[in-house]
């Protein structure tokens, strides 16, 4: 599924840089610059020159970091959308309406969670639903929902087959 040779200069160095940057080389890399940055004050007389140095570097790099931390952000919250839609998509007994909602306003966002807030309580409310499933269960629902999907797939060549007839 990976695809690495469409990505571009700037895709690559995000994804290098944003591995690097949370790793700990990088904290020690980090860590180390400040003392020797530290130590070196009683040299220089702890002048204005000095100060800047570290002000000036830790701006800059804060001020880079902000945008490769969105975009890694942005890839991340992508990747989980079309995960969770995918799911949704695949459960045949969950609303297909729910892929995407993250287009919706704020205020759409809004009524929704009051709905599965409502739906919450009516959960709280049945004493099995904290109760757990086995391997079997999940086994069983699995082979429920294959059939199903058999069934529902078996109608739709039927379908297909009498049209194109």
């Amino acid at each position: 599924m990976k695809n690495k040779t469409n990505n571009g200069f700037f895709e690559k160095f995000s994804n290098w840089a944003t591995k690097f940057t949370g790793s700990p080389i990088a904290f020690l890399a980090a860590t180390t610059l400040v003392i020797v940055w530290a130590a070196t004050g009683p040299f220089f007389n702890y002048s204005e020159t000095w100060q800047m140095i570290i002000n000036t570097g830790t701006t800059i790099v804060t001020f880079l970091m902000v945008f490769l931390i969105q975009k890694a952000q942005n890839k991340d919250s992508k990747a989980i959308q079309i995960k969770l839609n995918e799911i949704i998509a695949s459960n045949e007994k969950a609303s297909n309406r729910i892929v995407d909602i993250e287009d919706l306003s704020e205020k759409e966002l809004d009524q929704l969670h009051l709905y599965y807030e409502k739906l919450a309580d009516l959960a709280e409310e049945d004493q099995k639903i904290h109760s757990s499933h086995s391997i079997d269960v999940a086994k069983r629902n699995q082979d429920y929902k294959y059939q199903a999907f058999q069934q529902r797939h078996g109608e739709w060549l039927s379908k297909q087959n009498k049209t194109h007839s």
